[in-house]
């Protein structure tokens, strides 16, 4: 089979690789449609993660069963599912400390791309499939669906991260694809004021549509400043971080209040430290909890994202800029994804 492969830090390229193969609670799964993420940005050319030699990328798929091994119960070939990015081994200590993002040590949950061959290809391998695969229903399109295995958990997952509450005030760096999800789910969370930071017209837009009250643009001015401004000096309750450089933390730490949550979502792709600024901070005494997470994964978090998709909670849709037809597409949206053009929210193929 082909798909569609980090070669090497800064390369990626097609190659041709054996069809994977189903263990006893496994499954192999054609795409139907495929999404790449800036995290495969951040994988390749930045070398996030490290070295990865002819590893097949992509994390975001939703698909069709076209194999299950001999103890999968649920599901059976033919059956359309969506496939999460984190897909963890559920018997794991880590899984009964309630983190199973990092079932067999930290991160371990990811898997796609980073411990094993993603979803860019003609076939790809899901491991424990009875606890990772989640049926899609005929009436979400593909396209809309795929947005729920990464975009959609993540986003959500920094409202959770960040406590949000009835009332609550809250900012959002980066409003790209994942920080459009945390203005829907602090929205559905039941926030008060949401301030979206961004540039773009085309995010802007939606992040309005998604819940936003006030945008504040890094172009007119320091984002702290402006933030601080608009809640006359008190500061936000919760900030989320889902884009930006190391620096965002500290911008973070300053615009929230004593007592409230910076909740980090985003992948840092470079640097060795985050920084904290210290009398921001309160010498380290503000009660200012910064908390940082990988999203959710798994069968239970999918089926009930789609929920909330089917019964018009949320359109994660909107997310979608481009679609294009045909496996060989990936490449061109892979692309799309690292420059980032001022059209452009989320790229989705569908494979033929």
């Amino acid at each position: 089979m082909k798909g569609f492969a980090m070669l090497r830090i800064g390369e990626v390229g097609w190659i041709e690789k054996e069809k994977p193969v189903a263990g006893p609670y496994d499954a192999i799964v054609r795409p139907i449609a495929l999404a790449p993420c800036t995290s495969d940005i951040h994988t390749v050319f930045e070398g996030a993660i490290g070295e990865r030699h002819n590893r097949i990328l992509g994390h975001e798929a939703v698909g069709e069963v076209v194999e299950v091994g001999s103890e999968v119960k649920d599901f059976k070939p033919g059956d359309r599912v969506v496939v999460p990015a984190i897909t963890p081994d559920w018997r794991t200590l880590e899984v009964q400390m309630g983190y199973h993002q990092h079932s067999g040590g930290m991160l371990s949950g990811y898997k796609f791309t980073n411990s094993k061959d993603g979803v860019f290809a003609e076939y790809f391998h899901v491991n424990d499939a009875d606890m990772n695969l989640a049926k899609l229903p005929d009436d979400i399109p593909p396209e809309k669906a795929v947005m729920i295995c990464d975009m959609m958990t993540t986003g959500f997952h920094g409202a959770e991260l960040a406590n949000v509450q009835f009332g609550s005030s809250v900012a959002v760096i980066g409003i790209g694809p994942v920080g459009l999800m945390a203005i829907a789910g602090a929205r559905l969370r039941g926030a008060g004021r949401i301030i979206a930071v961004g540039s773009r017209p085309v995010c802007v837009e939606v992040a309005k549509y998604y819940g936003a009250t006030d945008i504040v643009n890094y172009k007119d001015g320091d984002i702290v400043d402006q933030v601080m401004h608009l809640t006359d000096n008190r500061g936000v309750d919760c900030v989320i971080v889902a884009g930006g450089g190391v620096e965002t933390m500290d911008q973070a730490i300053r615009m929230v209040r004593p007592g409230g949550t910076v909740a980090n979502i985003n992948y840092f792709g470079y640097g060795d430290l985050l920084p904290i600024p210290r009398a921001e901070w309160g010498c380290g005494m503000a009660h200012k909890d910064i908390r940082g997470g990988l999203c959710p994964g798994g069968r239970l978090r999918m089926e009930m994202l789609i929920e909330l998709v089917r019964y018009n909670r949320v359109d994660p849709g909107k997310l979608v800029t481009h679609i294009m037809y045909g496996l060989d597409k990936v490449e061109k949206a892979f692309m799309l994804m690292k420059d980032k053009p001022r059209d452009l929210i989320k790229p989705v193929v569908i494979v033929n």
